[in-house]
């Protein structure tokens, strides 16, 4: 019992003082009243507010992705609910990173009586999908952007190598932290695929989960919820640049590589990626000819706010759900 609680409480705490350490590293020189300048006259908030429904539809349609899924195997959750529990997810992995995917599974177990194996093995495709979508955005990018890098290096007389050289010791530390979490977290959610294997029975409903993606009525309509959901990601981030000068003028190109480099920060296990996805996206925009202390403000006031988002929809959520009659069915 006490190993168990020690080992809930240190995927706690361990992410929490991860991102606190590198939010710490990051900002220790800037003054508070940068910080207050940053969120307040420097910043358009007009286009903040019209970023917010991209990153509501980001969550819409993983709920409409993931109920469509499900009905090939005879679930038919209802959506208001599936919406819920994507909610939710999102919001209680801010707290204990991951956990979302086997709480929404959760909550369409209780209120929709979904079996939760065939639940698990279709977020397990999900997750699949989603690699593949970033792994294809990240080669559109790199392809893209080649001339641009080559033409920036020509100009400003930088190469790759000396840009790299600007990094600290503390830096490099950070990415390499931040590289061998990632490597550790696919391993581990890799592993936990074994609990989900002890009877037989519950090994074909996860099969069935995992496979329930050739089944679905509406290929067409599948393709382009998963297009929506990366799109309205993308659309969420890039809109923030025009809240700041610094930004305003990279254009949408700037923002993809900065969107995609943050994806993969993310991979590293800490509460909404804070920490990862600040020193990730701020070195982007260094790159392209942002200034070291506009760059970290950019993305503590973006990542800030966001945040603060996923937090309300989850709010959201828990009181819709519990205002919301639980389907009974043998």
């Amino acid at each position: 019992m006490v190993r168990k609680v020690f080992s809930s409480a240190t995927k706690i705490i361990l992410p929490l003082i991860l991102a606190t350490a590198i939010l710490w590293w990051m900002y220790r020189g800037i003054k508070w009243d940068d910080v207050k300048q940053a969120f307040g006259s420097e910043m358009s908030w007009t286009w903040m507010l019209l970023s917010f429904p991209f990153g509501i539809m980001a969550q819409v349609f993983r709920a409409l992705r993931w109920k469509q899924v499900l009905e090939p195997m005879g679930e038919k959750p209802r959506l208001h609910t599936c919406i819920n529990a994507v909610f939710i997810s999102y919001a209680s992995s801010l707290i204990v990173p991951r956990v979302g995917e086997m709480l929404r599974c959760g909550i369409l177990r209780r209120w929709e009586r979904t079996n939760f194996s065939k639940g698990i093995g279709t977020v397990v495709t999900e997750r699949v999908i989603d690699s593949a979508m970033v792994m294809l955005l990240a080669l559109i990018t790199i392809l893209c952007q080649i001339p641009l890098f080559m033409n920036f290096f020509s100009e400003t007389g930088l190469s790759l190598k000396g840009f790299l050289g600007t990094f600290t010791t503390a830096g490099w530390l950070v990415t390499l932290v931040c590289g061998i979490l990632i490597l550790c977290t696919i391993v581990l959610l890799v592993s936990r695929l074994n609990f989900f294997s002890r009877t037989r029975a519950v090994l074909a409903d996860l099969k069935d989960g995992l496979f329930s993606v050739r089944y679905v009525k509406n290929p067409v309509l599948f393709l382009f919820y998963s297009i929506g959901i990366w799109a309205s990601y993308y659309l969420h981030f890039y809109l923030t640049f025009y809240c700041f000068q610094s930004t305003a003028q990279l254009g949408a190109m700037a923002a993809l590589v900065a969107f995609v480099v943050g994806c993969f920060a993310v991979l590293v296990p800490t509460p909404n990626g804070a920490g990862p996805w600040h020193f990730a996206v701020k070195t982007v925009l260094v790159l392209y000819g942002v200034s070291q202390i506009y760059a970290a403000l950019f993305v503590l006031v973006v990542h800030t706010i966001q945040t603060l988002l996923v937090v309300a929809l989850g709010l959201y959520g828990v009181v819709a759900l519990f205002l919301t009659k639980k389907t009974f069915r043998s």
